[in-house]
């Protein structure tokens, strides 16, 4: 038997001891890899954002498979999903799409470069994901008591320009399943919130707010205790395919940190899993370009865009409901939440970023500080429908970086869940541009993940 040479493999080794053995690999590679350790393991998950968490979850309490959860951070959750709007959607934003869209067959590798590059991506669906994962959400939370309240939201049209935008969103989110939808005139607006100003406003009574860090803590024990393991400071650095089963190379976080960008990085072990889930997040794409054997066309182009909260200070909080403005391009504009302290948040802008190599995505090495000189965009978008903001009232909070797979004046797309049947590798599934509503869709998305994995 092999013996684990570092603290990584000794890690992983020590969990999975009772449930393979390592053993030298019966197949020709380098006399590199030839010398690292390799542990078999059932299913193995990249990432512990808050979807690798629910398919994690899934994984183990629903279909009892046995789940190892890699993440390069020191605890779960670091990423977005821990740095964005804790809302719980509705499912009103999003181009209702007929599920077929969610598979079609292996293509030539023109094709499929052509379809990555497309509005023809294979594509699921996030208002089918987002409708049912609202539901299986709040169920979710009054079961376990997870802190959380729907509160309702309060989309509004600041000028008569916007209101035929508003009517699109209105018979779009019917078209999705939405119920209770219903738009209001201006004054009916101000009777529920009084500091509001606009012509018209759609009320969405299913949206709310959720306790996201109490969400995943009670997601992660719920896994822990049906066998599910998580190693943190472990990153996916890569993988090989060998003999239609792909191979995923780990090391530990600290010891790719000061990586030159140049040189080849080393695999401290290498896992061998009968099922893998990449949903790393903001470093998915970057982590499937690096498993050799996957073809390059099918990897969508990854974009950044940094996302800035401001809360108020030294004013009572004047809202009782969510308010959104019309969307904008990138995002869902600068909006008022809540949290379930009664906290008032404006956010977030969208800040186009470049120049994020593979190490910084694998480590969530992002720039996540706010200038207080960004207030200044703010005050006028708030103003539009929050005309009472006073100056000065405002004060930097936190940001986030959303995994976008479109870039500037580029239009949005759907979530990419990607199979065997894209990428010919059995038992791996891609998830890219899991970005909002990530959140609320993440028990919909694992659910469908399984199916797709167990099928």
């Amino acid at each position: 038997m092999m013996k684990p040479r570092n603290s990584i493999a000794k890690t992983i080794f020590q969990k999975f001891k009772n449930v393979s053995n390592p053993r030298k690999p019966p197949f020709s590679a380098s006399s590199i890899l030839e010398s690292v350790p390799r542990e078999k393991v059932d299913c193995l998950v990249i990432g512990a954002g808050i979807v690798g968490i629910a398919v994690a979850k899934e994984l183990s309490v629903n279909h009892g498979r046995q789940v190892l959860v890699v993440d390069s951070a020191p605890i779960f959750g670091t990423g977005t999903s821990s740095r964005n709007s804790e809302v719980i959607h509705a499912g009103i934003y999003y181009p209702t799409n007929s599920l077929k869209r969610r598979v079609f067959q292996r293509q030539s590798e023109d094709e499929l470069k052509c379809l990555v590059t497309s509005a023809c991506l294979h594509c699921a669906s996030k208002a089918s994901f987002c409708v049912r994962g609202k539901e299986l959400l709040y169920k979710y939370c009054k079961d376990h008591e997870i802190p959380h309240k729907q509160i309702g939201k309060l989309i509004v049209a600041a000028g008569l320009s916007e209101v035929p935008r508003l009517s699109t969103l209105m018979t779009r989110g019917i078209q999705n399943g939405v119920v209770g939808l219903r738009m209001m005139e201006g004054y009916e607006a101000t009777t529920l919130e009084p500091e509001l100003q606009c012509v018209k406003a759609l009320w969405s009574p299913s949206s709310g707010i959720v306790d996201s860090h109490s969400l995943m803590l009670s997601l992660v024990g719920e896994a822990e205790s049906h066998g599910t393991t998580f190693s943190y400071n472990t990153a996916v650095i890569g993988g090989h395919i060998e003999g239609n089963q792909i191979q995923i190379h780990v090391s530990g976080s600290n010891a790719i940190a000061n990586w030159n960008g140049s040189s080849e990085l080393d695999s401290e072990l290498i896992l061998i899993p009968k099922l893998i889930v990449n949903s790393a997040g903001l470093s998915a794409p970057a982590i499937a370009k690096r498993m050799k054997g996957l073809p390059d066309g099918i990897i969508p182009a990854s974009h950044y865009a940094r996302g800035c909260y401001f809360t108020l200070s030294n004013t009572k909080c004047p809202f009782k409901h969510l308010i959104y403005p019309i969307p904008e391009v990138g995002g869902l504009g600068v909006h008022v939440t809540l949290d379930l302290n009664g906290q008032v948040k404006f956010g977030p802008d969208v800040e186009w970023i470049k120049g994020i190599n593979d190490i910084s995505s694998f480590l969530n090495m992002f720039d996540y500080s706010v200038r207080e000189d960004r207030a200044n965009q703010f005050y006028p978008a708030i103003r539009k429908y929050y005309p009472g903001l006073k100056d000065g009232s405002l004060e930097p909070g936190y940001a986030g970086i959303r995994p976008k797979l479109s870039g500037p004046g580029e239009g949005p797309t759907d979530f990419v869940v990607q199979g065997e049947d894209v990428h010919g590798i059995c038992g791996l599934v891609n998830l890219f541009g899991i970005e909002s509503p990530g959140l609320t869709s993440s028990m919909a998305i694992a659910e469908h993940v399984a199916a797709k994995l167990l099928k």
